[in-house]
C-alpha cells in the first residue's frame, strides 16, 4: 500500500472516540452497536459529513453477538452519513481496527473510493453467554416440531448440567494459555523484571493524566453516556502501590505480572477518516497525516516464538520495505496489551542475536528513544476494548503529527493467534 507516486496518497484527516471504560462499569448497559454508532455520529459532526455518502465504512469487534453479523452497516444506518454509504464487517483480533484502517486505505490507495471510515468496538460489559451443545440441540429440535407433541418431546431429554453456560474466555484454542499466562512466559524468557514492568505502567498513567490536563484528547474524544474521560486512568500513580498488587498470571514466587502492569478488561469504541487528498480538498477538510506503510506477520507461537512478540516482525519487515531505521521516528505508539509485552519487543530489537537469527538482519535494530513513546499515554492507562485500540493509535498519531507539522510516527499492535499489524504514518 505504500505511496509509490503511482498509487494515490491516503491521507489521516483525524478520529473521533467515546472514553474509555473498566467492563461492566460505565458501559455495562450498552451494546457494540450502541457504542459504535455513537462514535460515527460524533465522527459525522467533527468533520461536517452529515448526510454524505463515503465510499465504504470498514467496522469490527471481536466479541459479538450473533444479531451484530452486520454491525457496520447497522450502525450506519443511525450515524448521519448518506444510507447510501456501504458497510463491512471485519476482525483481527486486537488489531482489528488498524486492519480496517489498512482496507479502507488500500481502496483509497487503488482510487477504488475517494474517502472512508475506519474504526472498532468491544463490549466485554455485553459479551455474549453460550449454553452447551445438549441445550441448544434441545432448543433447535424443539423449534423445528410439527406439532405440540414434537416440540415437547426434545425437553425429555433435558437434564439440569445442559444449563451450565459456557462463559467467554480469551484462551488460546492451541495451547489452552490465556493471554496473560503466555505473556508471564515471555517474561521469564527474556528476563523481564517486575519493576520495568511496573515503571512503564507508572508512565504511561502519568502521561495519559498530563495529555488530559493539557486538553490533548478534548477534541479526540466524544462524551458518551455522561461519560467525558477514560475511567482507567490513575491521575496520581504510585510505584510503591503498584508494587504492592500481587502477581495473577503466575501466583509463585516468580510471577511479575500484576494488574497494574496488565491492560484490564475494557469497553469502547473509536474510529478514523481516511481520504484522498483531493476529497479532503474538495469537502474543505485538512489533513493531519498520511498512512504510507502498513505490515502484517504472524509466527510460530505454539512451538517457537511468544504469543505476542510477532510485531518485532513485522516491524522489522515493514523498515527493510521502507528503507528506514528503527530510530528514523519521531513517535513511536506500540500497544501496551502488558507492560511485559512492550518491553520484550523493545529488547529483542536490541539484541544482535535475535535480529541475526529470527529477523535476518546483519546487526541488532537497537533501541528507540522512551521520550517519543506513548508520550500521550498507552494502553495500561487509557484501556484497551479490543476491536477499538487501533483507531485509537492511528487518531492520537495523526493528531501528534499534525501538532508537530513535520515527522513520522510508527505503530506497533500485538494481536491473539501469534500476530502483529504495524504502520508508518508521515506529516
Amino acid at each position: 500500500m505504500s505511496y509509490d507516486g503511482k498509487s494515490k496518497r491516503v491521507a489521516v484527516i483525524g478520529g473521533s472516540r467515546i472514553p474509555f471504560c473498566r467492563a461492566n462499569t460505565g458501559y455495562k448497559d450498552s451494546s457494540n452497536q450502541e457504542m459504535m454508532t455513537a462514535v460515527l455520529q460524533a465522527t459525522v459532526k467533527k468533520f461536517n459529513l452529515q448526510n454524505k455518502r463515503l465510499g465504504d465504512v470498514a467496522l469490527g469487534a471481536v466479541i459479538k453477538h450473533s444479531s451484530d453479523w452486520n454491525l457496520s452497516r447497522e450502525c450506519i444506518i443511525d450515524s448521519g452519513l448518506s444510507i447510501e454509504t456501504p458497510g463491512v464487517d471485519m476482525q483481527r483480533a486486537c488489531g482489528t481496527s488498524l486492519e480496517t484502517t489498512m482496507n479502507i486505505a488500500n481502496k483509497i490507495a487503488l482510487g477504488q473510493i475517494e474517502s472512508g471510515i475506519a474504526g472498532g468496538v468491544d463490549s466485554i460489559s455485553d459479551a455474549p453467554i453460550v449454553f452447551s451443545d445438549a441445550l441448544r440441540k434441545i432448543l433447535l429440535s424443539s423449534a423445528s416440531g410439527k406439532s405440540l407433541g414434537n416440540k415437547i418431546k426434545p425437553w425429555l431429554r433435558m437434564k439440569l448440567k445442559y444449563l451450565k453456560p459456557k462463559l467467554p474466555g480469551v484462551k488460546e484454542p492451541r495451547t489452552g494459555l490465556s493471554m496473560g499466562e503466555s505473556t508471564e512466559i515471555i517474561a521469564k524468557k527474556y528476563a523481564i523484571s517486575r519493576a520495568s514492568q511496573d515503571q512503564l505502567a507508572f508512565e504511561s498513567h502519568s502521561k495519559a493524566a498530563s495529555a488530559y490536563e493539557e486538553g490533548f484528547y478534548n477534541d479526540l474524544i466524544a462524551s458518551y453516556n455522561g461519560i467525558h474521560q477514560d475511567n482507567l486512568i490513575r491521575k496520581n500513580p504510585s510505584l510503591d502501590k503498584l508494587g504492592s498488587l500481587k502477581p495473577v498470571f503466575d501466583r509463585s514466587n516468580e510471577g511479575t505480572m500484576t494488574p497494574g502492569n496488565s491492560t484490564a478488561l475494557t469497553d469502547g469504541a473509536a474510529a478514523v477518516l481516511l481520504s484522498s487528498e483531493e476529497w479532503a480538498q474538495d469537502n474543505n477538510l485538512d489533513i493531519e497525516a498520511y498512512l504510507s506503510h502498513i505490515e502484517i506477520a504472524a509466527i510460530d507461537y505454539i512451538d517457537d516464538e511468544g504469543l505476542l512478540m510477532a510485531p518485532a516482525y513485522a516491524v522489522s519487515n515493514m523498515l527493510k520495505k521502507a528503507d528506514l531505521n528503527l530510530q528514523d521516528f519521531d513517535f513511536y505508539e506500540i500497544h501496551e496489551a502488558f507492560a511485559a509485552q512492550t518491553l520484550a519487543t523493545l529488547k529483542v530489537w536490541e539484541s544482535e542475536e535475535f535480529c541475526r537469527t529470527k529477523l535476518n538482519r546483519q546487526s541488532a535494530m537497537g533501541a528507540i528513544d522512551s521520550n517519543k513513546m506513548n508520550i500521550k499515554g498507552g494502553s495500561l492507562a487509557i484501556g484497551h476494548p479490543f476491536a477499538a485500540t487501533g483507531a485509537r493509535i492511528v487518531a492520537t498519531m495523526a493528531k501528534l503529527l499534525n501538532k508537530r507539522g513535520s515527522g513520522r510516527g510508527l505503530i506497533s499492535i500485538c494481536t491473539a493467534g501469534g500476530m502483529g499489524i504495524t504502520a508508518i504514518m508521515e506529516k
